[in-house]
């Protein structure tokens, strides 16, 4: 909490003369037509089994063989505030509980996206978000901004230089995409709703502290951040040694439409700063090899994504992703794996004369390099895998479907499934087959 409120005053006193844009005699600026406050809210509840599935063997952080069933709860509520027409105060405070898996073990591409690596199942009342933002026109055309989660309803400049700082998920700002983003309403899948490949800056609820600008024109974007990172690997507190550790990234995404079809094309790059341990130094040691044993401040991790999505027809999307990380140093924030490639289909209800139902599938493959292999297989642990060895590795393959189908205003059920072929890159445990009920309202 400390971090947060330090953070926001920091961006409130540095951003405050250039968001009132005048000096003292300065007649203040117009607010933007529009409302001056949003409010919003939802909850989803994601219940998940699995099956007994073969396996040789089986280690610490292993997903266990016999059948389990989990159930995952989170709320959040999203407040706005319009200050003027160049600023904006957002605050999400957050409820989150349940247990996955094997304590969300096991499966470098988890299964529930809602789920988080939390030590207990009960849930807990957090702040999520805490931020203002600051935009500066950069031209005098506008565009419509419908009301929603952490936006108010009005007009905002289509040039425009975008300022955040505060307390947000990275993932808020990129990495976007319209088929497979959000865990709460798409697929549920780590390695389909975000790059997995993209070792992002967060603590263990997936949330950071820092600063964000974007630079936003008709047909294009760039965007850049830079946020802490936990102090420990997949850690409940932030790291303030910033200028050692920290995770920066930056994007580029160009827009089009061929034929009157929207898509968009993003390339993103990240490298990150961590008191982190490196797999081959582990590897050199006497005995079961330790990451955590060779973590030093500022180890570098590094890596790229690409990002794409095109609309087919009116009712039919496509979407794929493409990700890499040097995979020397290890995985610290977010999953396990150093290459991923996915691509999938959605298709709108609305061909069924239910427009608000939407059905998809995707595959993802999964790889980690050659020194994570090593470490696995040498009986090395990481923060979600480990299996004790590694005699067979192969390449994580998932399947995921669902369905969406929009009960009533505000309520929808997804039928989910996923297949997981190789679970942990071992081919000596597994196939194990996922079935998910999701339960999720929003206002």
């Amino acid at each position: 909490m400390n971090q947060l409120a330090a953070c926001f005053v920091f961006g409130l006193l540095s951003l405050l003369p250039a968001a009132l844009g005048q000096t003292a005699g300065d007649p203040p600026a117009e607010p933007s037509a529009g409302e001056r406050w949003s409010i919003h809210f939802q909850a989803t509840s994601i219940g998940q089994e699995h099956g007994a599935f073969p396996s040789l063997y089986e280690g610490a952080n292993s997903l266990p063989p016999h059948p389990e069933h989990r159930v995952s709860l989170t709320s959040t509520v999203f407040l706005a505030w319009r200050l003027s027409s160049r600023v904006e105060l957002v605050f999400n405070p957050e409820m989150a509980g349940g247990r996955g898996f094997g304590n969300v073990t096991g499966i470098a591409g988890f299964t529930n996206g809602e789920m988080p690596r939390v030590a207990t199942a009960t849930p807990a009342l957090y702040p999520a978000r805490g931020y203002i933002r600051f935009t500066t026109p950069l031209g005098s055309d506008t565009e419509s901004i419908p009301d929603g989660p952490n936006q108010v309803a009005g007009r905002q400049p289509t040039r425009r230089l975008t300022l955040v700082a505060g307390k947000f998920g990275v993932t808020d700002f990129f990495d976007n995409n319209t088929y497979s983003h959000d865990p709460r309403s798409q697929f549920m899948n780590w390695a389909l709703m975000y790059n997995g490949a993209w070792d992002y800056p967060s603590e263990v609820r997936g949330y950071s502290a820092g600063l964000f600008a974007e630079l936003a024109m008709p047909a294009w974007s760039v965007r850049l951040a830079s946020a802490m990172e936990p102090t420990v690997a997949n850690g409940p507190t932030l790291d303030t040694r910033v200028v050692r550790n920290r995770g920066n990234v930056v994007e580029w995404e160009r827009r089009f439409a061929p034929w009157k079809h929207p898509g968009a094309l993003r390339a993103m790059g990240f490298a990150n700063q961590a008191d982190a341990g490196t797999y081959l130094e582990a590897l050199r040691s006497a005995g079961i090899p330790d990451v955590t044993s060779t973590r030093r401040n500022g180890t570098l991790k590094y890596g790229f994504g690409l990002n794409a999505e095109q609309e087919i027809a009116p009712a039919i999307g496509a979407f794929g992703r493409y990700g890499w990380n040097d995979g020397k140093t290890e995985s610290f924030a977010f999953a396990e794996i150093d290459r991923t490639l996915s691509g999938g289909v959605s298709v709108n209800g609305r061909l069924w004369r239910r427009k608000k139902d939407q059905a998809a599938v995707a595959v993802v493959r999964n790889y980690i390099s050659g020194d994570h292999r090593s470490y696995l297989a040498a009986g090395g642990m990481g923060f979600m895998l480990g299996d004790g060895r590694l005699d067979h590795y192969r390449p994580e393959d998932t399947v995921e479907t669902y369905y969406a189908w929009n009960v009533i205003k505000g309520w929808t059920l997804t039928l989910d499934y996923q297949h997981v072929q190789n679970p942990a890159y071992n081919a000596d445990r597994g196939p194990v087959s996922v079935a998910s009920l999701r339960i999720h309202w929003e206002r």
